[in-house]
């Protein structure tokens, strides 16, 4: 039952559900509010991220010894990172109506991080999750169902995105980052 389940899931991340107009104003209003705090979502979601997933720190060699999220708020690479993150997530959210510049944008994330940084797309998953609770708990009283299909469908998105980058640059599971 797990494996069919999984693979239901692989099919779903391939092929997303089209995203409404109506949705891409939704995803974008909801966004201009989380976007106004950039850099300390941005160091939000990293934290919940590495301290839930700490194996996903092995790709980060200037904060993978980190452990405490204390230490992981105040560190320049860390926030750098988190806002580097928050950045890419807005030119997604801006360019929800050309398709082309999406698509340009995610190619240029998957490729780096399939090619350069050699990280499992399975982390790409993981962090947009994590994205989702940390804008699901900053509007816990406004984030409705319509809402959350919103997010739920650009999550699809970018993930089918990634994937589709990382199989055209014919990426294989690197050994030592296998988790």
């Amino acid at each position: 039952m797990e494996k069919v389940q999984e693979e239901n899931d692989s099919e779903r991340w391939e092929r997303p559900e089209e995203i409404t107009e109506t949705e891409k104003g939704i995803i974008k209003e909801t966004w201009e509010r989380v976007y106004a705090n950039c850099e300390d979502v941005g160091v939000s979601v990293l934290i919940r991220f590495f301290v839930n997933f700490p194996d996903a720190k092995q790709y980060f060699s200037q904060f993978k010894h980190m452990d405490d999220p204390l230490e992981m708020e105040n560190s320049p690479q860390l926030r750098k990172h988190g806002r580097r993150v928050m950045n890419a997530i807005n030119s997604v959210v801006e360019n929800l109506g050309d398709p082309e510049k999406v698509t340009t944008v995610l190619g240029i994330v998957g490729k780096s991080h399939a090619v350069k940084h050699k990280v499992d797309p399975i982390y790409f998953k993981i962090l947009t999750g994590v994205i989702l609770e940390v804008i699901a708990e900053a509007f816990a009283k406004d984030f409705t169902p319509d809402i959350q299909l919103a997010w739920s469908k650009l999550r699809s998105y970018l993930l089918s995105q990634v994937q589709a980058t990382y199989k055209e640059v014919g990426w294989k599971p690197h050994p030592s980052n296998s988790v």
